[in-house]
């Protein structure tokens, strides 16, 4: 239930004020003085005050200034028996939702009412995603290499110099781009991320540059492309590495001049945008194979944000699991579990090919199909890549084992294996595995539901 905040030195407006609202689902409190609201503030903080610009003696602009400055302050409408249009621009610009002029009705009071709370919960709702989605975003790690990494992206955020982020896959390089976003001038602006390697070879163009109505079959309206979109911000061009040779050639032509024409258009729209792009792949090599281009390669490598992989930050392997055990549990609805201190171990030893994203995608199995709270060192039995396969699990070899029993849990365990070896990706795991990828998710949620019902007996 939402709560309002009345504050007024009239007690009859008081009474009047919260018997409404009350009559409307509200939870009321009222105060006569800025003492009195100060408390309520403290005790039991309101989602709304309805505020008088004069509490007797006391400037009813000063307190606002004061709420404004709360952690999480309520959203305010200022109340005024002497309104003028200074006064109304006063309270706006001390931060106040609206102001409304005594004598008000009934209606009004509780329209804008409704409005300002409708708007505090969508900048609750905003700034909740905003954190959810630095959070997912965080550059995890106090190694070495991620402090070095910290300190050259603070170097070159600040610039509109352009930026080309290497790393190898799964190493984080679209948060890195993202970091280096937030960090900049732009960062009230848009980020745009386009995956150059998913785009076909055919629509990338559109995709990137947009197109006029009519340019192509299909093309039933305008539509603007991600260089576009990205104005004011940042467009990130990831896997640019896999870009064909006759794109790049067009690519470069917008970069050098700051400008983009739109499939099928012949204006030129002029460009605010910073560039950063990311691969995978060595480019200098694919230079001298003439399957990149030299003049794009100096274009968008302005400064090199090298990424380093894991294996080179394994101090940080504790801190990155219990981040994604938290980031997991709360996306995802997992139980919590512990990693026990040989699992660590263990994993800080491992050479992790896949990098950061292989073992994000091991802590979500592990999260699912370890029944108790801890992980144990025997659970990671075929789970990392590039481990041995083992020729029987010694639960298989107990002659009084029922064959349905020891024929799933063989089926479980090989699983298990393959999807270690391709570094915990589901699609590649059941490809290999020769079985569609929903039937596989479906099959790991069997087994979760049935670690379940264990832990239940």
């Amino acid at each position: 239930m939402e709560h309002i905040l009345v504050t007024d030195d009239e007690a009859a407006l008081r009474k009047t004020l919260s018997s409404v609202l009350e009559d409307e689902g509200y939870r009321v409190s009222v105060a006569g003085s800025r003492g009195e609201a100060r408390a309520i503030l403290e005790s039991d903080p309101p989602d709304l005050v309805l505020l008088d610009v004069w509490l007797g003696e006391e400037d009813g602009i000063v307190f606002l200034e004061e709420i404004q400055k709360e952690p999480d302050p309520p959203a305010v409408v200022v109340m005024s028996g002497h309104g003028t249009i200074e006064t109304a621009v006063r309270a706006l610009k001390s931060g106040a939702f609206d102001y409304i002029e005594k004598p008000f009705s009934l209606d009004r009071v509780l329209t804008v009412a409704g409005n300002a709370l409708r708007h505090r919960a969508l900048e609750r709702e905003n700034r909740d995603l905003r954190e959810r989605v630095a959070e997912k975003s965080e550059l995890v790690g106090h190694s070495p290499a991620m402090e070095r990494l910290r300190e050259l992206i603070a170097r070159v955020a600040p610039t509109e110099g352009w930026v080309l982020v290497s790393g190898e896959n799964g190493t984080g390089k679209e948060m890195v781009a993202r970091a280096i976003h937030r960090a900049s001038p732009r960062a009230s602006g848009p980020f745009v991320d386009v995956n150059c390697a998913a785009i076909p070879e055919t629509l990338i163009e559109s995709e990137l540059f947009g197109h006029e109505r009519g340019a192509f079959t299909g093309a039933l309206s305008l539509r603007k492309g991600k260089f576009e979109q990205a104005s004011g911000g940042t467009l990130f061009l990831d896997e640019v590495g896999d870009m064909a040779l006759a794109t790049q050639a067009k690519l470069l032509r917008v970069l050098q001049e700051r400008a983009v024409v739109r499939v099928g258009g012949s204006r030129s729209l002029p460009l605010d945008v910073r560039v950063v792009a990311a691969s995978n792949r060595n480019l200098p090599e694919m230079i001298a194979a003439r399957l990149f281009r030299e003049d794009l390669y100096y274009r968008l490598n302005v400064v090199e944000v090298p990424v380093p992989p894991l294996r080179e930050r394994r101090e940080d392997i504790p801190e990155l699991v219990d981040h994604f055990v938290r980031l997991l549990c709360r996306e995802s609805g997992h139980r919590p579990k512990e990693f026990s201190g040989k699992v660590l171990a263990r994993l800080s030893d491992h050479s992790w090919p896949g990098n950061v994203r292989e073992l994000k995608n091991l802590v979500e199995r592990l999260l699912i199909l370890v029944p108790g709270p801890v992980v144990e060192e025997g659970d990671l039995r075929g789970m990392l890549s590039g481990d041995l396969p083992e020729s029987a699990p010694d639960e298989l070899r107990q002659p009084e084992l029922p064959l349905r029993e020891a024929r799933d849990r063989f089926e479980r365990d090989y699983v298990m294996e393959i999807l270690g070896r391709c570094g915990g990706n589901i699609a590649r795991a059941a490809a290999r595995l020769g079985v569609d990828r929903t039937s596989l998710h479906r099959k790991i949620r069997q087994w979760e539901e049935g670690s379940d019902k264990g832990r239940g007996d």
